[in-house]
């Protein structure tokens, strides 16, 4: 079937297909477009009693947004450029506040814009495909979708740790967090989504299909990211990451230095601030934000040396973690007036 997402009524579920396995489900600005609609009727229509959505192919259910669309947009000052982030929060929303079960089945790479067509569900269903992460920082943006409300609601400090660092979770791991609900093998989804699609209590089907992953590690690591990255200030924890000395706390350390000094410190402005307010407010923070590292250089240098030349050596600016300024953060949070984000 061709089309980059497909719409498919089977039984009493609406499955929504994420349709683009080469780029391993990366999403457009139009599957945005076509599925918020779609997940409108469906919900409207009362023959429908729960919604799927998954990923075709075996590697992705989503790994992001079309970052490269978005740096063209952005290069050539396109309204789309910002404008995929507003249609595409409003949609995040819709799942946020979709009155049917709503059941992301995240086999497979799950990161950036696939976060925001998942976590929000009431059920997120993971295999041991599952990957997922918000490595935005890493290009000079921000783990938006949501991320700056759901992020810090993770148990202790896990959401600064994966903003900062991008950290990737496996099924294990994210269950124990709560970004997964279910653990179902990969083999064993068509079943499930028989199962669903022939009606009856949907948290009794996924009970049945839900068996406890092997793995994990972030249950033994949660009293040293509470620990090492409750600061304010990402040069605290960089600092507190150095002092502890250990492997693991060192490897930290490293990984948030090859991050976008600014996108770090929004990341952590992020997660202290979402902590603190609703999901229609954290959205609104989100756009703001985003509106503005659209403006800098650092987006689109992480883009070229990440996604474009790939020869992963940025040139952030500015360059270290202590020379951005408590000024240019709140700039970047400032409010965007008429512009601002409207549900």
């Amino acid at each position: 079937m061709s089309g980059e997402i497909l719409f498919q009524k089977t039984g009493v579920s609406g499955v929504i297909t994420l349709n683009r396995p080469d780029a391993l489900n990366a999403l457009t600005l139009n599957m945005v477009r076509l599925m918020a609609p779609q997940l409108q009727a469906w919900i409207d229509d009362a023959s429908v009693e729960n919604i799927i959505i998954e990923g075709a192919g075996a590697k992705g259910f989503c790994a992001g947004g079309d970052i490269r669309a978005l740096h063209d947009w952005g290069r050539a000052g396109a309204a789309e450029a910002t404008g995929f982030y507003r249609e595409e929060y409003v949609l995040n929303r819709m799942i946020k506040t979709c009155p049917k079960p709503y059941i992301a089945l995240i086999d497979g790479i799950t990161m950036g814009g696939g976060v925001g067509l998942s976590v929000h569900g009431r059920y997120r269903v993971a295999s041991e495909a599952t990957v997922f992460a918000m490595p935005e920082t890493g290009i000079g943006l921000l783990p938006d979708v949501g991320g700056t409300y759901f992020l810090p609601r993770l148990p202790g400090e896990i959401g600064a740790y994966m903003a900062l660092t991008g950290a990737r979770l496996k099924a294990a791991d994210a269950l124990y967090a709560g970004i997964a609900t279910h653990y179902t093998p990969a083999d064993a989804l068509d079943g499930l989504k028989q199962a669903l699609a022939a009606g009856g209590d949907v948290e009794t089907v996924l009970a049945q299909f839900h068996t406890t992953p092997d793995g994990g590690t972030l249950a033994a690591l949660q009293s040293d990211i509470d620990r090492l990255f409750c600061a304010d200030q990402v040069t605290d924890v960089l600092a507190a990451l150095q002092a502890d000395g250990s492997d693991w706390a060192l490897k930290q350390h490293a990984l948030i230095e090859t991050k976008s000094p600014t996108s770090a410190a929004v990341a952590l402005r992020q997660m202290r601030d979402g902590a603190q307010t609703d999901f229609d407010n954290c959205m609104k923070i989100e756009l703001r934000a985003v509106t503005r590292l659209m403006h800098l250089d650092d987006f689109y240098e992480g883009v070229r040396a990440i996604i474009i030349e790939k020869d992963n050596q940025p040139k952030w600016s500015p360059a270290r973690h202590q020379d951005v300024t408590a000024a240019q953060i709140e700039a970047i949070f400032a409010s965007l007036g008429a512009d601002e984000l409207t549900f």
